[in-house]
């Protein structure tokens, strides 16, 4: 059986001052599994705070290169866990081996990506502008500016994805690419998962050298509040509730030198049905779309919550159909107790509603979510009713019928802020209906056609974030290259000499980044 200590990680040791207050749980029959997991104290969270701390001044200094090599060695190490480490997890999450399996994969993927992005070095963002001292009527002097990590950051662990989410997610895997240090609070639904990835991590970061301190994480309730408060850590990365995101910005507003909470909190993900479409394939729509609200136990942020379609022959023929595809779908184990609660508290608010009308699903009842399919009257929306807004995190959707374009187009405007938004459409309709997209572009922060939002590819490209209240800032994203944004800031040399700068920012351009020179983008060294 694994080794799992269930003590706090500070600075490249384990910690137990305090008592081994919580235990982790089987999700699937609430029995307790034998770990033990220790309350971190207001001492360990200093001290894990100024770990991190003293390791940021020499992890920052090192080049893109040494830290790639951290990178790939924690990357290495995920994928030496073996089948027991996955029993583990299943047993916490309730998530089969295979979905297990896929999102190791995918979270060493990602840091093995952020080891690319580090090599290649645009992430610096070199820019360059070159003393004019001819200039008129004033000289210029000569200017440069890259970014760097802003220090260390509270990363917290995220419910639905125990690996690709939390301890060597995609905060922390940005977060260390960026040169901060890391402070993770570890997610009750799964405390032995995150103690065995922290081990991973800290075997990486012991292999290759890399300060210690570089990586901590603590154990225990009520500790979030403390880390954030710490005047040490200078960002914040979380997954979650609206509740719990919103908590987390006013702490962070509040402290004496506030700092950013990069915060993915609450989305309904709405999917936007075009008449060709239904009329073609209404049938497949409705079975595909069945599929994408039960896959996971619906148990993504990116969950197609909300179904909205114009009236017509063809709609109302899919609405049958999707009621009996709904329908059919099999109860599921959801990640933990807690998750089962909050799900049945928002079935049952929905079924309470004198505005909505409920289509399909068995009555929510026992140890397993059932899927659940509703239809809304419009005037929800476009009067703002709080509750059509609201993320039920499980396996359900809601339908909304609109009379016309005009309708459609006022119940999309009275939309919150969201991650996704998805048109399913023929060609014919994708043109007559591009009149949607400037809206959609200020309601979302990932478009889709003829596609569903339960799938998010780590890459380059790839936004997973949006306008508020489905993150905190619609400026940055938590999946894909583009997230180690989140965690640099930019600093400017002024008449520097060339031998003492940054090497990105020398003349002779040793790293032969792609760099801003004058104006004009260029990997050529500067004469």
């Amino acid at each position: 059986m694994p080794n799992v200590l269930g003590q706090n990680f500070i600075a490249g040791a384990r910690s137990a001052q305090g008592k081994p207050q919580h235990k982790s749980l089987d999700a699937s029959t609430g029995e307790a599994l034998p770990y033990e997991f220790y309350q971190a104290t207001d001492a360990e969270i200093d001290a894990a705070a100024l770990a991190a701390k003293g390791a940021f001044a020499e992890y920052r200094q090192l080049s893109p290169a040494r830290r790639a090599e951290f990178l790939d060695a924690i990357a290495n190490e995920l994928d030496a866990l073996d089948d027991e480490f996955v029993a583990i997890v299943c047993r916490e999450t309730a998530l089969p081996a295979g979905r297990i399996q896929g999102e190791r994969a995918r979270t060493s993927g990602q840091m093995r990506l952020f080891a690319k992005v580090l090599r290649r070095g645009d992430f610096l963002g070199a820019r360059i502008d070159l003393a004019l001292p001819d200039r008129k009527p004033l000289p210029r002097v000569d200017l440069r500016q890259y970014r760097i990590g802003v220090g260390p950051i509270a990363v917290f662990g995220a419910s639905n994805f125990p690996l690709a989410f939390s301890t060597a997610g995609g905060d922390t895997a940005s977060a260390l690419a960026a040169g901060c240090p890391v402070v993770f609070k570890a997610h009750s639904g799964h405390m032995a998962t995150a103690d065995l990835v922290g081990c991973a991590i800290i075997r990486a970061a012991e292999s290759t050298g890399m300060p210690k301190g570089v990586f901590n994480m603590i154990f225990g309730s009520g500790v979030g509040e403390g880390l954030v408060k710490h005047p040490a850590i200078q960002g914040v990365g979380f997954t979650g509730s609206l509740h719990g995101g919103n908590a987390l910005c006013k702490l962070a507003a509040e402290r004496p030198q506030p700092i950013p909470v990069f915060a993915e909190m609450s989305s309904i993900n709405p999917v936007i049905l075009l008449p060709d479409a239904l009329a073609a394939r209404g049938d497949t729509v409705a079975k595909d779309l069945a599929a994408s609200v039960a896959l996971g136990g619906g148990q993504f942020c990116t969950n197609p919550g909300l179904v909205v379609g114009v009236r017509s022959p063809a709609f109302s023929a899919f609405l049958g159909q999707l009621q009996e595809h709904l329908g059919a779908q099999a109860p599921q184990t959801l990640l933990n107790a807690g998750g089962l609660k909050s799900y049945e508290k928002g079935v049952a608010h929905l079924l309470a509603h004198p505005g909505i009308t409920h289509l399909a699903g068995n009555p929510q009842e026992g140890k397993q979510a059932q899927s659940q399919l509703f239809k809304a009257d419009v005037s929800l929306l476009l009067e703002g009713d709080e509750l059509l807004q609201e993320e039920v995190f499980g396996p359900a959707t809601i339908v909304v019928e609109v009379a016309d374009d005009a309708e459609l187009e006022r119940a999309l405007l009275g939309l919150r802020g969201q991650l996704t938004a998805t048109l399913i459409g023929e060609p014919a309709d994708l043109q007559k209906y591009q009149w949607l997209v400037p809206l959609l572009e200020q309601k979302v922060g990932r478009i889709l056609v003829n596609g569903y939002p339960t799938g998010v590819e780590v890459s380059d490209a790839m936004v997973h974030g949006g306008p508020y209240p489905a993150t905190s800032d619609a400026r940055g994203t938590s999946v894909g290259t583009f997230a180690i944004d989140r965690f640099l800031r930019p600093v400017c040399y002024q008449n520097y000499p060339d031998a003492l700068l940054p090497e990105a920012l020398r003349n002779a351009n040793p790293l032969g980044l792609q760099r801003l020179v004058n104006g004009e983008w260029s990997s050529q060294p500067i004469n």
